[in-house]
């Protein structure tokens, strides 16, 4: 199967080569780091956002945007002064080429480091992908980009997940898709820091299946744990079968044995995140993985609809248990019901498992009135108010309606996500209303330690977003060329002060109303992985 992908693919990865080589060009003409204050970057999906080690900064890369028409493909660099609440571009001279559903590792060595390994590129129309096997560091200290060649590495690809695991980058899984054919991979690959050179692991036992945007995470017990993800097959000429997995396992080295490594499945206990696809992660600072959003899809042959979620969950790997993080709300309505009446506290069984006796969460309903008249409406599931991603505990009050619904972001899939100083951060992602996809650009942040409420530090209006439509794709196509091909300047002029549609496109999100051979692709989210922070 691969053999065939790569024979069919071939032809079409040597067109989008000549167009990447183009953009390489451009960047090329840049020899000096600039650095420009400007407002919040455009809206995207499947970018990294990454908290720097040593600062207190995000930093947000890549990524890619769809109008409706058109996809844009970034590469552009940006850093989020959490302290002054401030946004800077950073144009670094020969970085890497655009692309989206990378992956991206931070490390404290040497004043800070961001790899990246892979990802995708994809055509103005859309049509076209070219998978990345680059693997690249970004020193932080010296704001300088090097690509490290090291041969024996991961085949191209996107939506694979990578961790950092002692001295080591840990690779696993994604997935390789031309205009025909596509492929899921469940294989193990090892880059060392010291030597930078890669190897292919081989774990005994029964492992995950091929899958792409699943969960990866490191325990502190040093194991490395999978969740979930995606993967499609083939049931018929044109027809795909998707499949949102929700099975755990547990990557594990054998004691005493370099290199050698087993698989282990596991069943977790707790309140279990309902079969989803799309969602992102980070690692708490209690070294918890935390599990944001995504869409849960209902496939029909003809048809693929999808409930997006904006719910939070936790896993404990000391206790191999799930937990529903809810949040509190602002303190002065938990003071109010502190001297109001209170219930008796519910016992963990019921709070976990959704019994009689729990609040269910609050929907909200708002529609969006775009220009083009198009009217946009957005669920908005809220979490009842209640314990945060751990048991309960008889200190804490009782869930009360009298703290009404708590302001989040909306539900999304394939958002960005970064914990810094025990807050969680959250940027972009993308939902859909009809045949219509809205990538978001707003910042939200959540005090992991209190997990009262959710705060909006960049907000936007879905309603004001442009979209074209299909039909006028064919007469603008040599447009969706330029536009797709231009320089940095124009992309400034779509994209704010900051500069902006640089971003690559995917048939995922927008195709799957329409399940064409390569539809659906909301999985291939482009989710970080987090060296543990402070």
């Amino acid at each position: 199967m691969e053999k065939k992908v790569s024979k069919r693919s071939r032809k079409e990865e040597e067109d989008l080569e000549a167009l990447i080589a183009h953009f390489q060009t451009l960047d090329a003409a840049k020899t000096q780091i600039v650095e420009t204050p400007c407002p919040p970057p455009s809206p995207r999906l499947h970018a990294s956002l990454s908290a720097h080690p040593e600062k207190d900064e995000l930093i947000l890369f890549g990524g890619e945007y769809f109008n409706g028409q058109k996809t844009f493909m970034y590469n552009d660099l940006y850093t989020y002064n959490i302290r002054k609440d401030a946004w800077t571009r950073v144009e670094i001279p020969n970085p890497p080429p655009r692309r989206c559903a990378h992956q991206a590792v931070v490390l404290p060595q040497g004043g800070g480091q961001l790899w990246i390994f892979g990802g995708e590129f994809a055509s103005p129309d859309g049509e076209q992908f070219y998978h990345y096997k680059d693997l690249w560091v970004l020193h932080l200290a010296t704001k300088t980009w090097e690509q490290v060649r090291s041969s024996g590495g991961p085949s191209g690809r996107s939506g694979h997940r990578m961790v950092a695991w002692k001295r080591q980058l840990v690779l696993f899984g994604g997935f390789h898709e031309s205009t025909r054919d596509y492929i899921y991979y469940n294989d193990v690959y090892a880059f060392n820091l010291d030597t930078f050179t890669w190897s292919r692991l081989s774990p005994s036992g029964a492992g995950p299946t091929p899958r792409s945007g699943c969960q990866m995470s490191v325990t502190p017990q040093g194991s490395i744990v999978i969740y979930g993800g995606y993967s499609k097959q083939r049931v018929k000429k044109d027809v795909d079968r998707g499949t949102q997995h929700s099975d755990m396992f547990l990557l594990q080295p054998e004691d005493g044995r370099e290199g050698k490594w087993t698989w282990t499945r596991i069943n977790p206990a707790g309140a279990k995140p309902t079969p989803r696809s799309g969602f992102a992660v980070a690692v708490t600072p209690n070294h918890q993985t935390l599990l944001f959003g995504g869409v849960c899809d209902e496939e029909e042959e003809e048809s693929l609809e999808g409930d997006f979620l904006n719910d939070l969950h936790f896993y404990d790997a000391a206790k191999n248990r799930w937990f529903a993080g809810q949040l509190k709300g602002p303190k002065s309505e938990k003071r109010k019901r502190r001297r109001g009446k209170t219930t008796e506290p519910e016992s963990a069984d019921k709070q976990e498992c959704g019994g009689a006796g729990a609040q269910g969460p609050v929907e909200v309903v708002r529609e969006v009135v775009t220009e083009d008249g198009t009217v946009v409406t957005i669920r908005q599931t809220l979490a009842a108010p209640g314990s945060a991603g751990r048991p309960p505990s008889d200190e804490e009050d009782s869930p009360d309606n009298a703290g009404g619904p708590v302001v989040g972001p909306s539900p999304r899939s394939n958002a960005m996500l970064a914990v810094k100083h025990g807050r969680l951060y959250l940027y972009g992602g993308m939902f859909e209303a009809g045949d219509r996809q809205v990538t978001l650009g707003d910042l939200y942040c959540l005090d992991l330690h209190k997990m009262q409420e959710w705060t909006a530090l960049v907000e936007m209006d879905p309603g004001a977003q442009e979209w074209l439509e299909d039909t006028d794709s064919e007469e603008d196509s040599s447009e969706g060329e330029s536009a797709g091909d231009g320089d940095e300047d124009s992309g400034a002029e779509a994209g704010g002060e900051c500069g902006g549609w640089a971003g690559e496109g995917w048939q995922e999100a927008r195709g799957r109303a329409a399940p064409e051979p390569s539809a659906p692709r909301q999985t291939q989210t482009s989710g970080v992985a987090w060296f543990p922070q402070s």
